[in-house]
């Protein structure tokens, strides 16, 4: 029944576009950050309309924490934890961009109480399953179930987002003027339009190197480092479909995402000793506390070390 509440034109024109098209152009959000805030909204006005709240252009200036806190409580019921945090970061967001437009003058979303998000562990693929995964592209070549383009192709996509721990996104956006063959680090523009340098490792680099060489004679600086036959840009949906294809060859679990293989990027390097910092740059968090959850990682691996091999444990 609360999927049929239409939100006023004047509401989308008004309000939620112009902040949508801030995320999308000026913060540089991802298409799925942008959507997922826009749902947000959606689901938010709904309940406002639930609420006899929704009072048009006055709708947003006239709330209290009382209202978001009755909001909050309601959505309890209908969203787990986690999904509701990212709502409410995507509301909060909403008001802080009204608030520096001069159009609002109070944010009720600051400081609302939200429940405590359970800690789950990133997962992510052993060295020895991601060998395995690794490893499909050039099997399928050797048994003529692909053709090599679509090989390398594929082995490249995956070696950059494992060796230089990328986001897909940034995997698909990067282009050969991004990448210093001399050197085998990348220039990537991650979240929020932040610039870094991520060395790439030096497989992947092999494997850049041969894809270039045999597959992209008509590269120019902007060409797309995945591409497909006709030139195109790979998506990251194209990147997470080839993904499943080698999960699958490699017995592994189709739910693991190439963000995974960024999560496993991560937890090798702390597992081999990197120190914390430099996985925070290379990963390109704006916040420590992001990088740590993959010291925990580490430790539950040390510990379950431990109960196996000794004899008190």
């Amino acid at each position: 029944m609360s999927e049929a509440i239409e939100i006023p034109d004047g509401i989308v024109l008004g309000w939620l576009a112009p902040f949508l098209d801030y995320l999308a152009k000026e913060r540089r959000y991802s298409r799925y950050t942008v959507r997922n805030y826009r749902q947000a909204f959606e689901d938010f006005w709904r309940w406002l309309a639930r609420s006899q709240l929704a009072a048009g252009d006055g709708t947003f200036a006239a709330l209290t924490p009382r209202d978001i806190r009755d909001f909050v409580i309601e959505a309890q019921g209908r969203f787990d934890r986690r999904t509701l945090h990212n709502h409410v970061s995507g509301l909060r967001a909403f008001y802080k961009y009204w608030l520096r437009q001069g159009r609002l003058k109070a944010n009720p979303f600051t400081g609302v109480p939200l429940p405590k998000l359970e800690k789950r562990l990133p997962k992510f693929l052993t060295e020895e399953q991601m060998r395995r995964l690794l490893d499909g592209p050039m099997r399928l070549l050797e048994n003529e179930a692909i053709d090599a383009f679509t090989a390398w192709r594929d082995r490249l996509a995956m070696e950059l987002l494992y060796g230089g721990g990328l986001r897909v996104s940034e995997v698909v956006a990067l282009t050969y003027g991004d990448v210093d063959f001399e050197s085998g680090v990348a220039r990537v523009l991650g979240k929020g339009n932040k610039e870094r340098l991520c060395p790439l490792g030096r497989v992947a680099m092999e494997v850049a190197r041969r894809f270039r060489d045999d597959f992209a004679p008509g590269k120019t600086p902007g060409s797309p480092v995945l591409a497909g036959k006709g030139g195109g840009r790979l998506t990251a949906r194209d990147v997470q479909v080839l993904l499943k294809r080698y999960l699958a060859l490699a017995d592994l679990p189709l739910e693991i995402s190439p963000h995974k293989l960024r999560h496993s990027y991560a937890t090798h390097l702390l597992n081999a000793g990197a120190d914390l910092r430099l996985v925070q740059e290379l990963l390109g968090h704006a916040s420590l506390g992001t990088t740590q959850v993959y010291t925990h990682v580490s430790v539950a691996r040390l510990r379950d070390i431990y109960k196996k091999a000794h004899p008190r444990a």
